[in-house]
């Protein structure tokens, strides 16, 4: 590891905050500082325009595009700025972290100009349609495909766990636009509006009455021609770059929102007695210390970044990463149910009727959760999303060590 911060990264951390004492509410991430949900919807909406305003989303895209033309060091000042105010920073995570990105890289200047200005201004939503019933950790065998009819793309199939589909303007979606080819080849990537006849989609309520994941049915839903990123038959390649995007984006940031978590468990252990339990303790100092094993990996990540390394152990500390922090939560908030005891099991949670906010992990009057609740819950898919913690330790054991690649299942004679 060899970080160092150089001057002209530190004087932009100085724009940054005094912007954010301009712009967030007096009192904002004080004990003290409260909002109804009503308030806060507003604020919502009214943040994102501040956001654009300043030329903080996709602050990091060229300028001929929209963006600041930040450096790597001053994209990850602005994160840890955000970050310690806890700030949002983006319009919508799918458009300016994971597509918008992609489009960049990939698309043309048609598609840059149709899509990007929308990712910017926090005008146009979007969900990712990778996921299938029987394409999930093989993401290569997805059968969703999409079929030219003269300048349109016409989509059929299913996709499964879509975050915020409801919500979104468009879905960048991987269907089969070539069945006679290899799996990984005759993958295209295209561009698909969500709002039309022959798009359904059925959210998944979780046990706790949320419903961000969502199933997607496509019935003859279509599509322009020209919406194809990457090049047709290119998709693979284009869905590996959106997936790096995903995974690279806070390296020095990620271990906060464990650390304030992790902080509030300890106060609760304080406040019921548990603390004194040397085996909770034990437990504790062991979350304690993957935290941070966490801010140190962040510090190694963005090093290789500088460095722009492309050995074997960059592709290893994504993957390793990946499956460090999901199967920490996992672990710790079962260490915070069990310190919590029946206090855990309470509904203390608030439920407003009718709120409209999608940006809020909410449960249902009849089960409502409290945040401690929810983190519970939603831990138990992050093992899943983003690459499961099996397929990470493939990645480390075949493509990094070397081993034998793990037996496909054998076909039926």
């Amino acid at each position: 590891m060899d970080l160092d911060y150089p001057v002209a990264a530190e004087e932009f951390r100085t724009e940054i905050a005094g912007w954010l004492d301009s712009n967030l509410p007096e009192g904002w991430g004080t004990d003290e500082f409260e909002m109804t949900d009503e308030e806060r919807e507003a604020w919502n909406k009214e943040w994102v325009g501040k956001l654009f305003e300043g030329g903080w989303i996709c602050a990091s895209w060229p300028q001929e595009y929209g963006g600041k033309g930040l450096s790597t060091m001053q994209a990850v000042v602005l994160n840890e700025e955000f970050a310690k105010r806890g700030a949002p920073m983006r319009g919508d995570f799918f458009g300016d972290t994971l597509v918008g990105p992609t489009i960049l890289q990939w698309g043309t200047e048609e598609q840059k100009k149709e899509f990007l200005p929308g990712i910017l201004e926090g005008k146009t939503g979007w969900c990712q349609g990778f996921s299938e019933p029987e394409a999930g950790s093989d993401l290569a065998s997805l059968k969703c495909k999409a079929e030219l009819d003269g300048d349109e793309w016409v989509i059929n199939g299913q996709k499964v766990w879509t975050t915020r589909a409801q919500f979104a303007d468009y879905v960048f979606l991987l269907a089969r636009t070539d069945p006679e080819s290899p799996k990984h080849a005759g993958i295209s990537y295209l561009l698909v509006p969500m709002d039309q006849p022959g798009v359904e989609i059925r959210p998944i309520q979780q046990v706790d009455g949320s419903g961000e994941f969502n199933e997607v049915f496509f019935t003859d839903a279509k599509c322009p021609k020209d919406n194809v990123v990457g090049g047709v038959n290119n998709g693979w390649k284009v869905a590996m770059t959106t997936l790096g995007f995903e995974r690279g984006t806070s390296a020095t940031t990620g271990y906060r929102r464990f650390q304030i978590e992790l902080d509030a468990i300890v106060e609760v252990a304080k406040a019921n007695g548990k603390i004194d339990d040397p085996l909770i303790r034990q437990r504790l100092m062991q979350a304690h210390s993957k935290v941070q094993i966490m801010k140190v990996n962040g510090w190694r990540s963005l090093t290789s970044t500088l460095n722009k390394s492309k050995d074997l152990g960059v592709m290893a500390l994504g993957a390793t990463n990946k499956m460090f922090w999901s199967e920490y939560h996992r672990d710790v908030m079962e260490l915070w149910l069990d310190i919590s005891g029946m206090d855990g099991l309470v509904l203390d949670g608030i439920y407003e009727e009718g709120s409209t906010n999608p940006n809020r992990i909410r449960g249902k009057a009849s089960y409502p959760v409290n945040a401690m609740q929810a983190s519970f819950f939603f831990s138990r898919s992050e093992t899943i999303w983003g690459g499961t913690a099996e397929v990470q330790r493939n990645i480390v054991g075949e493509r990094v060590l070397g081993l034998p690649k793990e037996p496909k299942p054998s076909k039926p004679s």
